[in-house]
Parts: structure tokens; C-alpha cells; sequence
């Protein structure tokens, strides 16, 4: 072998192993991120919605707010009977006052409860949908396997036109999307 085919050899072979070691790396740090992505869809999945702190915050603000509402109320009722020094229709207003913060902070109640089911069923299906796309499985057999009832999550294929299609090369993190 000539001197040049022996320095194009080693060229070659040196350039090959640069490639291999950048392409190490970079599934590496592939893997990394898609461990990590799991880990954070596994631990959604397990634990959606907000916290318990979250909702007595979020209920704690929202009572609070009808409570001052209402508070001031009360207080402009009991200032105009010490403006006019007449108590005539005081008790009722009270009386009412009362019915109606009653009312409003049962429904703002039940609101925060549907928001919170709410949020918790996005969050299931936000992490069935991420899940699914690092592995390429469909959300609904994923949810199935799971025991979530797939119709209670907004699933990817809803979301998803009917005249999208894409086709997965491969398996798990490193899979190729071709969506076309």
C-alpha cells in the first residue's frame, strides 16, 4: 500500500471514530432526557391535579374573596343604621346578605371542585399523550393497559386530524417521527 492510501486510511479511520464518539454522545444524552421525560410523565400519571396545599389555596382565596365581598356589604348596612339612626329593614338585608354568601361560596365551591377534576383529567392525559409519543403507542391501548378508561381522557386521536398520519421508525426514546 502506498504512502497516501495508508494516510487516507488512517484519515478515515480517525474521522469514523470522531463520528462514532459524537454519535455515543448524543445517544446518551437522548436516553438522559428520555429518562427524564418518563420519570415526570410516570409521576403525572400517578399523581395528577393539584396538590392538597394547591386546592386549599385555591379555595382559601376564592372563600376569602366572597367573605370581603360580603363583609362590606354587611359593614355599609350597619353604617347607614348609624347614619340614619333607623334599624327598619336591617335583619332582613343581614338575612339576605347571609342567603347570598351562601349561595355564592357554594358555587364558588363547586366550581373549584369541578376545576380541580378537571385539571386532573388534563394532567392523565397529558402524560397518557407524552407517554405514548416516547414510545410510539397509542394513548388509548396505553391508558387501557393502565386500567384508565379511555374515554374519560381527551386522548391524542381526538386531538389529532383524521388526515394526519406519521410513521414511527424504531422503538422507545430513540424512535424516528416521520409525520407527513
Amino acid at each position: 500500500m502506498s504512502r497516501a492510501s495508508t494516510q487516507t486510511v488512517q484519515d478515515t479511520d480517525q474521522e469514523r471514530a470522531s463520528i462514532d464518539a459524537t454519535n455515543a454522545q448524543l445517544l446518551a444524552q437522548q436516553n438522559g432526557v428520555g429518562n427524564s421525560a418518563m420519570n415526570g410523565y410516570q409521576n403525572m400519571l400517578a399523581n395528577p391535579g393539584y396538590t392538597q396545599a394547591q386546592q386549599a389555596a385555591i379555595t382559601g382565596a376564592t372563600q376569602g374573596s366572597l367573605g370581603s365581598a360580603f363583609d362590606a356589604l354587611s359593614q355599609r348596612a350597619t353604617n347607614r343604621v348609624a347614619r340614619t339612626n333607623n334599624s327598619a329593614g336591617f335583619s332582613d338585608s343581614l338575612d339576605q346578605l347571609a342567603r347570598s354568601q351562601g349561595q355564592q361560596q357554594a358555587g364558588a365551591a363547586q366550581s373549584n371542585q369541578i376545576a380541580f377534576a378537571n385539571n386532573a383529567q388534563q394532567q392523565q392525559s397529558q402524560a397518557l399523550s407524552g407517554l405514548s409519543g416516547l414510545y410510539g403507542i397509542d394513548s388509548n391501548m396505553l391508558s387501557r393497559t393502565l386500567g384508565i378508561p379511555s374515554e374519560l381522557l381527551s386522548t391524542r386521536a381526538k386531538v389529532t386530524p383524521a388526515t394526519t398520519s406519521s410513521l414511527k421508525l424504531g422503538f422507545g426514546p430513540a424512535a424516528l417521527n416521520l409525520g407527513f
